[in-house]
């Protein structure tokens, strides 16, 4: 990916994130889907009471997509206010893999960032070919 592709990705997850609803963490996440059609989609992260109905940006953002008939995804960009690169979480890695996102930027809000590929971020994954 080009470095203006990549830093507008960030941009954009990083506007999702100014919608966050983290009463209880107070931990705002941002992510910004890129669709194989140029479409972008943007998630933030959703809290619950009851935690594990909580819903992270990365998840919001994939199930917008695919919402619409998207499920060819070039990119997913992930950011948070963190010291450094916000990386997904577990669950978040399973659902990228499912899509088989091919490329992870994970950002701070200060600039830093860094590109994973699917393998590097979820290796021996469990996908279809498990089943």
């Amino acid at each position: 990916m080009k470095e203006k592709d990549i830093q507008k990705l960030i941009d954009r997850a990083i506007v999702a994130r100014d919608k966050t609803y983290s009463p209880y963490s107070h931990f705002g996440v941002g992510a910004a889907l890129l669709c194989e059609d140029g479409t972008i989609y943007e998630g933030c992260n959703i809290e619950n009471a009851s935690y594990g109905l909580t819903n992270c940006a990365e998840r919001t953002a994939i199930f917008k997509a695919v919402s619409e008939g998207q499920t060819k995804f070039k990119a997913l960009a992930v950011v948070a206010d963190t010291e450094g690169p916000c990386a997904p979480c577990g669950a978040c890695r399973q659902v990228i893999s499912e899509f088989e996102i091919p490329r992870i930027i994970m950002a701070n809000l200060r600039g830093d960032y860094t590109v994973v590929e699917l393998e590097g971020l979820l290796p021996f994954r469990f996908g279809a070919d498990n089943m």
